[in-house]
């Protein structure tokens, strides 16, 4: 399959064109049936006469080009609406009628707050002139009314406000938020691209529009990306600030599977500056070598590495309810645990060749040996909760 995209170096058009080649070269595997043999990149910067070339030889386009933010409001109608027009002349005398889709924006509904936008109308325009070419030349069109996109790539200070917030906060700059309570419908990039691919092999999801939300229809009209997040200005805000202060405070947000903090959250690192990527922690050293906390979450507890020197003992304690795992990822060491109240002891030899998880039980007084008298073992610790110096949960007893 060849494609063409317009606007390719926006973005929506950059992470389609990254998925498409990943596709293309193997590294995707998660579409067996995609063939996608050449991608043409069309934008800006291209030579206008290779339209024409990719118009005759492209077996699917989509049209993601346009205008958002012109100086003369006209540009909306000139961008939007006459580009538009260009393009599908380019695929009529071609005598090319593979399928288009069109990248409109829910402004195009021309209702509440979208009543009088201009670049509504324009989006408006075009959605009417692909359903004029649909019906005069039998072709396929695809029409999506995208809401308020968010993601990796997305460019700040232009017509995202979580583009914005994310690269102010993780840069350190000032936001403006006028009202907290202002909620937004949100597509996040991956989404909509999932949804990209679903048309390429044949599979769109359909609607109608009721007011400004879609109504999935088998046979609908227009076409949807599914999966949006409704949340307000105030929410997004919140977490960015807690997604910024996880350097000190080592705790990750909680952040399930298909979650808006998720999506989020990926997003606002992809605009961390360097001196930001990688951050300090604060290492515990002593004569016996070191512990450093690594990360924490509200929870499920906190992860942990722990270096014991060459024929070192750490531990000799025990708790109530705190249990962990003890993971030996390099070196040779022995742990011991031993009931409360017995003189049985269980001993684990472990090391980094074969890296096992070792429980260590409530009740149980345990410790870790380094049995090598040159190297260094190195023990990553999962606790099930945060250490609280409160209630640390820990009382001394040796093991033997």
């Amino acid at each position: 399959m060849k494609i063409l995209i317009t606007g390719a170096k926006g973005f929506v058009g950059k992470n389609l064109v990254a998925r498409l080649k990943n596709l293309q070269n193997g590294n995707d595997k998660t579409r067996p049936n995609l063939q996608i043999d050449e991608i043409y990149e069309y934008d800006l910067d291209t030579h206008p006469s290779l339209l024409d070339e990719y118009c005759q030889k492209a077996d699917f386009v989509f049209h993601l080009a346009g205008v958002n933010r012109p100086q003369d409001p006209a540009e909306f109608m000139q961008g939007n609406f006459g580009f538009s027009s260009l393009l599908l002349d380019k695929l009529k005398n071609s005598g090319n009628g593979c399928p288009v889709m069109l990248s409109s924006s829910v402004q195009a509904t021309l209702v509440g707050r979208y009543a009088n936008g201009e670049y509504g109308k324009s989006k408006k325009a075009g959605e009417e002139l692909f359903f004029e070419y649909a019906q005069k030349t039998g072709g396929q069109v695809y029409v999506y009314r995208f809401p308020n996109l968010f993601g990796k790539w997305c460019r700040p200070n232009y017509n995202s406000a979580v583009a914005t917030f994310c690269n102010n906060i993780a840069n350190d700059l000032p936001i403006t938020v006028n009202d907290e309570n202002i909620e937004l419908e949100l597509l996040y990039i991956d989404d909509l691209i999932t949804e990209m691919l679903d048309l390429l092999e044949g599979n769109p999801h359909r609607c109608e529009y009721d007011g400004v939300t879609p109504i999935q229809t088998v046979d609908g009209k227009y076409c949807f990306a599914p999966v949006t997040h409704k949340v307000t200005l105030g929410e997004i805000v919140r977490l960015l600030h807690s997604f910024r202060a996880q350097p000190e405070t080592l705790v990750l947000p909680t952040i399930p599977q298909g979650s808006f903090a998720k999506k989020l959250y990926s997003t606002y690192l992809s605009y961390l500056p360097q001196d930001k990527i990688a951050f300090d922690l604060k290492m515990n050293v002593d004569a016996r070598g070191s512990f450093t906390e690594l990360l924490k979450t509200a929870n499920c507890g906190q992860v942990s590495v722990n270096i014991t020197k060459p024929g070192v003992t750490k531990g000799q304690h025990w708790h109530d309810t705190k249990w962990e795992f003890f993971i030996v990822v390099a070196g040779r060491g022995l742990i011991q645990l031993r009931k409360i109240g017995t003189n049985e002891v269980l001993n684990f030899e472990v090391s980094g060749e074969k890296i096992q998880a070792v429980h260590m039980l409530p009740g149980y007084t345990h410790n870790i040996i380094n049995l090598s008298e040159t190297d260094d073992l190195v023990t990553v610790m999962w606790a099930n909760e945060s250490f609280d110096p409160k209630h640390p949960d820990t009382y001394f007893e040796p093991v033997e």
